[in-house]
């Protein structure tokens, strides 16, 4: 049994741990616990809620709206991991500069990162979402439509919606969605299938010199094996935008920029 003496010894050490790492202990608790308690107490998910919120406050039509009603919700009430103000800067950036025509996004989520693509789209453009959580994709597909990019309102900026897990969908995508090769490729989904996915594009032949690929959380939480294999492969020129945690200022993080150069 350990002395009171031994336990008030290590009361120093456990608040400075606690202090130094307070942002993380503040992640956990609103992306975990907190999440849990209100499961449990509402009976919907987080992105169920966090779409009751946009609906309610969010003005249709207006993507921007829509994005900055989602922000204040992440922001002040639960943590959502959307791509965020701060990277989506980036990504809308990287839009405007490259101009794709076909772009993949692996990883819809709640919606978010789409709308800001699609806004940012020229107006011959596709963005092809792919989404496993069929729950998620349906708070996806409403998120969409709720900011004005869907089928029916003439729109010729396309966002097409796809719920499968990415590995089924990627070898598939010529013969099932006509698409020859991709220009922009937006990867922010479970980041141990960064590089499965990744190679799985090249082996079914769907870049061309000069595709970018963005992938998200590099640092925080980190995609390791991906990176190694992109600095190493000899495929791609990459670098890395220092940013943050997206909703948390103060947790560094970063998304890889790659650009496909093909084998010399």
């Amino acid at each position: 049994m350990v002395s009171p003496a031994i336990a008030l010894a290590f009361i120093p050490f456990l608040m400075t741990l606690i202090i130094r790492h307070r942002h993380y202990f503040l992640l956990f608790w609103r992306a975990v616990l907190l999440r849990k308690v209100r499961d449990y107490v509402t009976g919907l998910s987080r992105e169920e809620r966090a779409f009751q919120y946009v609906m309610t406050h969010g003005i249709p039509g207006d993507p921007e709206n829509i994005l900055s009603t989602f922000d204040t919700w992440c922001y002040h009430s639960e943590y959502l991991s959307n791509v965020g103000p701060e990277k989506g800067k980036i990504l809308e950036r990287l839009i405007y500069e490259k101009v794709p025509l076909t772009l993949l996004e692996l990883g819809t989520y709640c919606g978010y990162s789409a709308v800001r693509m699609a806004q940012t789209l020229p107006l011959n453009a596709r963005l092809y979402t792919v989404e496993m959580d069929e729950r998620n994709a349906a708070v996806a597909e409403k998120i969409i439509r709720l900011a004005g990019f869907d089928e029916e309102n003439g729109e010729c900026r396309g966002v097409e919606q796809i719920i499968s897990p990415s590995d089924e969908v990627i070898p598939h995508f010529r013969e099932r969605f006509g698409v020859d090769k991709f220009d922009f490729v937006f990867m922010d989904h479970w980041k141990r299938c960064y590089l499965r996915d990744l190679q799985l594009l090249e082996d079914h032949n769907l870049l061309q010199e000069g595709s970018v690929i963005l992938a998200d959380n590099v640092i925080f939480t980190g995609a390791p094996h991906f990176m190694q294999y992109a600095k190493s492969c000899g495929k791609y020129r990459w670098k890395i935008h220092r940013t943050h945690l997206e909703y948390f200022h103060y947790i560094r993080d970063g998304m890889a920029e790659l650009t496909y150069v093909g084998l010399k």
